[in-house]
């Protein structure tokens, strides 16, 4: 597997990570644990060597997994995981909390469950408007010079935050959504990452599963999948939107790889410092994805992506309308 570094002076991984919420978390009932800790260290035996989970998944239940699973691995892999969420008694998600004190509380209780010394990478989950960003930045300051945390992150965060964040803490990766159907970084955030030497990690790089061309409108969910409430995946959206897998799939044809393989290799092929955390559950779409380190783009190709890929105006919404106000801010 190939290696890049995040950020200028963040920590050097694998092209591609590997997303573990969906273990847990999102995609219908959690999946076997003991074939989840198959599966994740098959991933590190493959080369992956960025995993990325969160105190949300589950919640706590899929860190306990990454933890468990990854503990033979211990100064191998960089494990990502985040913060900014409250949760009640019963795991009911009771909205944000980036309060400094929750920081830190969140961060003793993630080095419990990832069975670690210190956290690879943290990132604040959404950004709360409660809580003036310096003093999110200032907290993990503090943990990072108390040895807890090596790098501070940011997830689905505006430019302007990013800017004040930075300012005040050295910002190693940002983490937003970034795909062939979710293309607005390309506006604002990525000319920002690249002035600021900050790396970018684009999760649902799959569009949710929808670029892998093994969805279409008569695909049904579980009742438990977040895709239920997603606007993009009601079966009109679905039906119009399957233009742009046929593009991928023309292209994957041309190159003797799958759909999915095009739409990562897209992404690599974007910048050097962006490392897609395409997320799964079952070993054989592991190496599928992983695969597509392997997919060379070349610059007519690329262009090609982008002339078909302009004329295409993808339906839906990414988010219901409560979820998207927590994105950009």
């Amino acid at each position: 597997m190939q290696k890049r570094r995040l950020g200028k002076d963040g920590p050097e991984v694998s092209a591609l990570g590997l997303g573990c919420m969906g273990m847990s978390h999102g995609y219908g009932p959690p999946k076997d644990k003991q074939e989840m800790i198959s599966l994740l260290r098959s991933a590190v035996e493959r080369g992956v060597t960025l995993f990325d989970t969160a105190e949300a998944y589950g919640p706590y239940s899929n860190e306990e997994l990454v933890g468990e699973a990854l503990a033979p691995f211990k100064g191998r892999v960089v494990i990502a995981t985040k913060f900014g969420f409250k949760f009640g008694p019963n795991g009911q998600q009771m909205g944000l909390d980036s309060r400094p004190e929750h920081i830190q509380e969140v961060a003793e209780s993630s080095l419990r469950r990832l069975r670690v010394d210190s956290l690879d990478l943290f990132y604040q989950h959404r950004v709360d408007p409660d809580v003036p960003i310096e003093d999110v930045a200032g907290a993990v300051k503090d943990l990072i010079q108390a040895g807890k945390v090596r790098c501070f992150g940011l997830s689905e965060a505006g430019v302007r935050t990013i800017r004040r964040a930075h300012a005040v803490q050295p910002v190693t990766a940002l983490q937003n959504e970034y795909s062939l159907w979710w293309r607005r970084p390309e506006e604002e955030v990525l000319p920002a990452l690249e002035e600021l030497g900050i790396g970018f990690v684009p999760f649902s790089p799959l569009g949710k599963g929808f670029l892998t061309g093994k969805i279409d409108e008569n695909t049904t969910f579980d009742s438990s999948d977040f895709r239920n409430i997603v606007p993009r995946f009601t079966p009109e959206a679905r039906k119009a939107n399957q233009v742009l897998v046929d593009l991928l799939r023309q292209l994957a044809e041309r190159k003797k790889a799958t759909p999915a393989r095009i739409a990562l290799a897209w992404l690599l092929a974007q910048k050097p410092w962006i490392v897609p955390i395409p997320g799964t559950t079952k070993l054989e779409r592991l190496e599928e994805n992983m695969g597509a380190a392997d997919v060379e783009l070349t610059p007519d190709d690329l262009r090609e992506i982008e002339s078909a890929a302009s004329r295409i105006t993808v339906q839906g919404e990414r988010y219901p309308e409560r979820l998207e106000r927590m994105t950009g801010r």
